[in-house]
């Protein structure tokens, strides 16, 4: 999905960032994209935009955090363009701030391939920490952007869908689009130049 998962540049609870964040309609309802100069900070996914507001001002309280349509849109379009199904991928670059294990954990998630799934403990396996499913848990509900991280993919050990930030009902609908997405590509593979 995106790989590009920057560490902070600035301190914890947004201390020192300059935020600036739209609310655009989607595929999934109204999503939160908020952006800093090097990439989205934050993507969120509710049918009140007062949620998320008081979400985004919550989460980065010690930033300035500004609605600016304009500075934000462009990331926003990309994430729409994505969920449109009009590219195969979201290049645009995240910056988040997080622990190194948090970190991992999100890299790790992102290395889920669309549409697939895997445990707590399977993600805890491949990060070299068999033992920490349940910390791979807290990392994957401390994640702040939505789909680009796609803790979506993340199930309990008995298949079973757990715990989403934003809805257990929106992780139906983001794993259900991943799918159909990758039923398609298996059905029409990109073809190439000779």
């Amino acid at each position: 999905m995106n790989q590009s998962i920057m560490p902070a540049a600035w301190g914890p609870r947004g201390r020192g960032a300059q935020i600036a964040y739209t609310i655009v309609e989607s595929p999934f309802g109204p999503m939160l994209v908020a952006v800093t100069a090097r990439g989205i900070c934050a993507l969120s996914m509710h049918e009140s935009e007062e949620w998320q507001e008081s979400e985004l001002r919550r989460d980065f309280r010690e930033a300035k955090v500004t609605r600016d349509d304009g500075a934000a849109r462009p990331a926003a379009d990309a994430v729409l363009r994505y969920l449109r199904g009009e590219t195969a991928r979201c290049e645009v670059p995240v910056e988040v701030s997080g622990t190194p294990f948090q970190l991992c954990v999100w890299r790790e998630l992102s290395a889920i391939p669309e549409g697939a799934t895997r445990s707590y403990g399977e993600i805890a396996a491949r990060i070299g920490r068999p033992s920490a499913a349940r910390a791979v848990g807290h990392a994957n509900g401390a994640n702040p952007v939505s789909i680009l991280i796609p803790c979506h993919r993340a199930i309990g050990s008995d298949g079973k869908l757990t715990g989403y930030r934003w809805g257990l009902e929106i992780k139906k609908k983001l794993l259900a689009f991943e799918r159909a997405r990758a039923a398609r590509a298996q059905l029409d593979p990109p073809t190439q130049a000779t």
